[in-house]
């Protein structure tokens, strides 16, 4: 079968067009340039996008500065029995202009005080509670009505209840902000406030403090 010159030359000139079409066109106002390649970063460092805000070296920073303090307080370390401690972020109340998931820095807080601590804490898991709940109704029947087992007591004794806790994390995030309007410049001090407070008298056995202040021209998002 016979195509014809033109053809080709219409096809090839089509072709071309597409491969030199700029990225971005006004027609579409659509960017189609490749993005730039996903790079790892150390959470522990300042990173390539980072403004004024509560980042990732931040956050590693303060937990590590807090797990040292609390593992070096006699009334939480040191007792003859491991006290029970519950830290979430129930009551760690975020006050400030920052946008932050307050789980990054309670779980982080937790999870490197269990390690370092070795045995001389117990973590409760308060806010497992639910689901520990449920699991003790389908082994004691409780759910159901006729009252008998749905599984069985699997390897671990019975309890009568679900451990309470002898202290609980409270604090605070809050922050103080400048902008100078004429430079864009903007500064924030940050301050988070952490307690650990005897669940039974309400008295505060523990306290640290973190705070830091950053200034740039900020043009970054938090999310």
């Amino acid at each position: 079968m016979k195509i014809s010159a033109g053809i080709i030359l219409s096809a090839l000139f089509l072709l071309s067009g597409c491969a030199s079409s700029p990225p971005y066109t006004q027609q579409t106002g659509v960017d189609s340039s490749p993005g730039r390649p996903t790079v790892y970063e150390d959470v522990n460092s300042p990173g390539r996008v980072a403004g004024i805000g509560l980042e990732s070296q931040d956050v590693a920073s303060m937990t590590d500065k807090m797990v040292g303090d609390m593992l070096a307080t006699p009334v939480l370390a040191n007792r003859t029995t491991p006290p029970r401690i519950i830290i979430d972020s129930e009551y760690f109340r975020n006050e400030s202009s920052s946008r932050i998931n307050k789980n990054i820095i309670t779980d982080r807080l937790r999870v490197n005080l269990n390690r370092a601590s070795t045995g001389r804490m117990v973590f409760v898991g308060r806010h497992y509670a639910d689901m520990v709940e449920k699991e003790r109704a389908l082994k004691r029947g409780t759910d159901g009505a006729d009252g008998a087992p749905v599984v069985d007591r699997a390897t671990l004794p019975a309890s009568r209840s679900t451990l309470g806790g002898d202290f609980r994390l409270g604090g605070r995030i809050t922050t103080l902000d400048a902008v100078q309007t004429s430079t864009g410049m903007a500064s924030r001090t940050h301050q988070i406030i952490y307690e650990m407070v005897d669940l039974e008298s309400g008295m505060i056995v523990w306290s640290g403090i973190y705070d830091f202040k950053k200034s740039a021209r900020d043009d970054i998002i938090y999310r």
